[in-house]
């Protein structure tokens, strides 16, 4: 069984949770990590578990106009027309084998508030038959560029470790 990591981050900080997600994931399992605008739409058999992760922007998954936003703040990294939400949007829907993990980075000074690019993701997702493999994890940035918290790729990798070990394996 396989793992595919997508990810979309604007200011780097994204990429890295997700990298560092992959590493805890591939103790166990193979591991794919793709950009979010390079990532497939069509899933292998191989794949059994999907992670997808962004940046909360606005209490949610990016649009194109907070991404917009984030490159007039000096975010070199992602596209303005496309972003996680057009991932999932694109993916087909009806029963899928593959389980849902969604994770999201986010500012610490709004760690309580309402909304995140993770649960809108796993929402998203559902909506489009994907069983979900654990609850949402969202990571901390100090700023809206970051950077990470100290310990949240430890925190990553480690929630990396936790999904491999939880993952259905399919019936040999």
């Amino acid at each position: 069984m396989k793992a595919l990591v997508v990810y979309e981050s604007m200011f780097g900080n994204t990429e890295q949770v997700a990298r560092s997600v992959a590493a805890g994931l591939g103790e166990v399992v193979e591991v794919e990590v793709v950009e979010v605008s390079q990532a497939p739409t069509s899933l292998g058999d191989d794949v059994g578990l999907v992670v997808a992760g962004g940046p909360t922007h606005a209490f949610s998954m990016t649009r194109e106009t907070t991404r917009a936003d984030a490159i007039n703040r000096g975010a070199t990294k992602g596209e303005r027309e496309f972003g996680l939400r057009e991932w999932i949007a694109a993916l087909p829907s009806g029963p899928h084998r593959q389980q849902l993990a969604t994770f999201d980075t986010r500012v610490a000074s709004m760690r309580h508030l309402p909304g995140s690019a993770a649960k809108g993701a796993a929402k998203a997702a559902h909506r489009h038959g994907y069983e979900t493999a654990t609850a949402v994890e969202s990571f901390y940035v100090h700023d809206v560029d970051g950077p990470l918290l100290a310990g949240e790729l430890d925190r990553a990798r480690a929630w990396g470790q936790q999904l491999a070990a939880a993952i259905r394996r399919p019936p040999s």
